[in-house]
């Protein structure tokens, strides 16, 4: 894979090269080539090609699953790279399945806490920004997914971006049936707070799904940041920092 340089950016094929555009890398370009698809959906020698191919997609297909159920948090709170992030981990989820054969296995079978601790944005981890402590829960015979926040000093206990004035907590509880495809998520937001050296009061939000679920549960966490000008609040440089992460998973 090669970068694109010049005036003019090409786009296609032309004498074996493919020209294409990324939003990451930008105007790159690669030698045509490859197996013939049918090749390697009926080749045995490709069986284990085959067998990582209907994996991969399962994670694929998983990882948007989850990021749909979040989406009322992500819009601001997710890096470019994001997705291919979350599959990568997706796999490793679905890797940890004992139960199934290679190639059938799935994140309902797998380990779904592999994705305790997921950062959304990788420019601004809630493990680098918030050192006030929190407690995080998932009782799944009551539905409730919480995080409680003892009192703490902003300016101490958050790590904020140049320029911001406020923040707010932000979390989200979810509950995924990821082979039916379907999802129960309750989201929970503070008032937009002032950064600064006062004290906060105690910060205590419930999100509800269903009570006695079968289905994974996932509770995230994050962080979104604000600059007041002439008392408007405006979205910190459109969300850049903004920290997000799944602090628990209960994948049954």
């Amino acid at each position: 894979m090669a970068r694109q340089t010049g005036i003019i950016k090409l786009k296609g094929t032309i004498g074996g090269m493919t020209f294409y555009k990324t939003s990451a890398d930008g105007h790159l370009v690669r030698e045509k080539g490859g197996i013939e698809k049918s090749r390697i959906e009926s080749d045995p020698a490709f069986q284990r090609t085959r067998e990582n191919g209907s994996e991969f997609g399962r994670a694929g297909k998983a990882g948007k699953m989850l990021r749909t159920a979040l989406r009322a948090l992500l819009i601001n709170s997710a890096d470019g790279r994001m997705v291919s992030r979350l599959t990568q981990k997706m796999v490793k989820v679905i890797q940890a399945d004992l139960v199934n054969e290679r190639g059938l296995r799935n994140v309902i079978d797998g380990e779904a806490e592999l994705l305790l601790g997921f950062e959304f944005n990788i420019r601004g981890k809630l493990g680098t920004t918030m050192y006030a402590p929190y407690v995080a829960a998932i009782d799944r015979v009551s539905g409730e997914i919480t995080v409680d926040i003892a009192p703490f000093v902003p300016a101490n206990m958050v790590v904020a971006p140049s320029g911001t004035t406020h923040y707010k907590i932000i979390s989200g509880g979810a509950e995924i049936d990821f082979e039916n495809e379907v999802f129960t998520v309750d989201t929970s937001e503070t008032a937009i707070l002032p950064w600064d050296a006062t004290p906060t009061v105690a910060v205590s939000q419930t999100n509800q799904v269903t009570a006695a679920s079968t289905k994974p549960l996932f509770l995230a966490l994050g962080i979104e940041f604000y600059q007041e000008v002439n008392g408007a609040m405006y979205p910190l440089k459109n969300g850049a920092f903004n920290p997000l992460a799944l602090v628990k998973v209960s994948g049954l």
